[in-house]
């Protein structure tokens, strides 16, 4: 074990993407992370695509540097089991609908008697309480109903979903986050009590939205969807160069964009008073836009990345994954890293953000297979005898 985390012990019991990904965080920063699964069938994300000889590769790098055991906790053995292995965990992350765990015997207050300083961190989609608190959830209705996708797409087109199930990322930050807050007290007081985290991934994504609310209750405005613009900066778009590629520009101060107007040989834009301010530019901003779009569409790529690098503007290329993997700045960061993985020897992986001077992180593995630390875990960590985990996995306990 690496990172400032080491020596906290998570338990995961969640599926699919979010709420694993909030324990694949804390494994990141160096807590170790026992996942628990279904006998049988285990975590459905071991059946989404894209798959390599039959083997999931993105449940290899969401369930990262865990160790992975299966349990029934429907069964009594199975909680009786559970309850055995509390004592050992800071934390316990599950996303089952609310009252589920209750039904099982595994009730908070349950929870706390055996592990009294246990954080729980439940992920569901709309939270604990409420109307909606039964209903279930996936990415799609996190983006959709807590307001980004609405906001996204051409002002004339439809809605747009980003092309990745970024709702589970976003609760995911938001779950480890939560965690984090939670252990801070405990470590500042020993004898503080568990606590329960209530995790709506939906009010994850609408938080991330920061300026909605107060926008709408003060001004009455109900934010469209503008494409590529920018409803705080001009000019801000997407433009195609004359090699068919693309890049973005940005940049709100005064500033930037002279050095952007430098960059395409029109500095006398910075000087016209209709663009003397951030305000003002936005105010026309389709002006500014299409001025940059169209210097940018007769030049090549690299001569538009030059021209802005020799004026420090604020432009840069859009990269798919293959020149992310070959840009200088990523090779040096090491933002791909490679992962040990016992089917292929070694993976590619995004690397740990942030970074620490210190205690620094390792990634350890990729994700393995359904139960492959069971023995380990009964064993070792529980007591158990050989002929009780031959009795146990008869009965499909684990």
């Amino acid at each position: 074990m690496s990172g400032p985390l080491e020596g906290l012990k998570v338990l995961d019991i969640a599926t699919i993407v979010a709420a694993p990904f909030a324990a694949t965080l804390l494994a990141d920063y160096g807590a170790e992370v026992l996942k628990i699964e279904m006998p049988g069938q285990g975590d459905g994300v071991r059946a989404f695509p894209p798959f390599k000889d039959g083997k999931p590769l993105w449940w290899k790098s969401v369930n990262r540097n865990k160790k992975f055991a299966t349990l029934d906790l429907r069964k009594p053995d199975g909680v009786a089991l559970f309850k055995r292995m509390l004592p050992h965990f800071d934390v316990l992350i599950e996303n089952f609908r609310p009252g589920t765990l209750d039904r099982w015997g595994l009730s908070k207050e349950v929870l706390w008697q055996v592990q009294p300083r246990l954080v729980i961190l439940r992920a569901t989609a709309f939270g604990q309480d409420g109307p909606y608190r039964d209903r279930p959830g996936f990415a799609r209705i996190f983006e959709a109903m807590g307001g980004l996708t609405y906001i996204t797409g051409e002002a004339d087109g439809q809605p747009m979903h980003p092309g990745y199930p970024i709702g589970d990322a976003i609760g995911g930050l938001f779950g480890a986050v939560g965690a984090l807050a939670a252990l801070w007290k405990r470590a500042k007081n020993p004898d503080a009590p568990g606590e329960e985290i209530d995790l709506a991934l939906t009010e994850a994504v609408f938080r991330l939205l920061d300026v909605l609310p107060i926008e709408f209750d003060q001004l009455g405005e109900v934010r469209g969807r503008i494409g590529n613009g920018n409803a705080y900066s001009a000019p801000a778009a997407v433009y195609r160069t004359r090699d068919d590629r693309w890049v973005t520009l940005a940049g709100s101060t005064n500033a930037l964009f002279a050095a952007n107007c430098r960059a395409i040989g029109r500095p006398d834009l910075s000087e016209d008073p209709r663009f003397s301010n951030n305000a003002r530019r936005v105010d026309h901003s389709a002006e500014l836009n299409a001025i940059f779009a169209q210097w940018c569409g007769s030049h090549t790529l690299d001569e538009v990345l030059a021209a802005f690098a020799a004026e420090e503007g604020t432009l840069a290329p859009i990269y798919a994954i293959d020149q992310i993997a070959a840009d200088p700045q990523s090779r040096a960061r090491e933002m791909i890293t490679r992962v040990p993985d016992k089917d292929f020897g070694s993976v590619a992986m995004a690397n740990v953000v942030p970074r620490f001077t210190v205690d620094r992180t390792q990634l350890r593995q990729s994700g393995g297979d359904i139960g492959q630390d069971n023995h380990d875990i009964y064993a070792r960590w529980l007591g158990l005898s050989e002929q009780e985990i031959e009795r146990l996995a008869r009965q499909g306990v684990f």
